[in-house]
């Protein structure tokens, strides 16, 4: 009887040895089918760039840059070539004694040159002013000023949410600018771009934003490299680069 239920035993645990590896050799058959994935950013769904979209540059390069900012962000203002806070850019330079503002860099290099198009979306998230000065931005954009009242808000930064981007603070930079008053003044009474400050905000958050600047080097439609936060030109230029590959 001991000898029987020895050879038994060892049927079954031959057996069982068997079993296993046809199920290991499986798995790992079934794992080299899998194709492997090697993009990082294939969960990451970013809105297409489209009409709506505040853009320089042609727009049938392949690659785009959309780059999502904030009005009252001190960072947006500094990589965007404003020096509303000088001591915030020597911070900068401290950090990286070759740092210099990539968005003037980008556009002189490869916007102007037809290899780039920029985009402009809002990531308003900073407070009611923010908002203000997005909606106030687009309505400029119904007079062809978009990029000049752009440019005029990160010069003119002066804190956050203490009144230096009031409803009557961007009116009057509007008349600055030799904007339409009356016009401009409606759209931002009448809180025109509300809805698609609110859109761009929602699409950057699917996007993964989660602070100012936030970029997106697209080829193709596809996601090939990021921008986070106040890069340096010198570390955009060489992601720009290999892009153009």
């Amino acid at each position: 009887m001991e000898q029987n239920n020895e050879k038994s035993g060892s049927r079954e645990i031959a057996g069982a040895i068997i079993i296993a590896g046809i199920i290991i050799a499986g798995a790992i058959l079934l794992k080299g089918n899998t194709a492997p994935t090697s993009d990082p950013f294939a969960d990451i769904t970013l809105a297409k760039v489209s009409e709506n979209d505040r853009t320089l540059g042609n727009k049938k390069t392949k690659i785009a840059i959309v780059v999502y900012e904030d009005f009252q962000c001190p960072f947006c203002g500094a990589v965007s070539g404003s020096e509303s806070y000088p001591s915030l850019i020597q911070s900068l330079k401290q950090r990286d004694p070759n740092w210099s503002p990539f968005v003037p860099g980008v556009i002189e290099d490869y916007v102007k040159t037809g290899k780039v198009q920029f985009v402009y979306r809002d990531w308003a998230f900073l407070g009611p002013e923010s908002v203000k000065a997005a909606e106030a931005a687009q309505c400029a954009g119904d007079q062809g000023k978009f990029w000049e009242y752009h440019d005029y808000l990160y010069d003119n930064q002066k804190g956050e949410n203490e009144g230096h981007f009031s409803n009557s603070n961007l009116k009057s930079f509007a008349k600055t600018l030799g904007l339409d008053t009356s016009s401009f003044n409606k759209c931002l009474d009448e809180s025109k771009y509300a809805e698609a400050v609110a859109d761009s905000k929602n699409e950057g958050s699917t996007a993964g934003v989660k602070g100012t600047p936030k970029g997106f080097i697209v080829k193709d439609g596809k996601i090939i490299a990021m921008i986070d936060g106040a890069e340096s030109y010198a570390s955009v230029k060489q992601k720009i680069e290999n892009a153009l590959k």
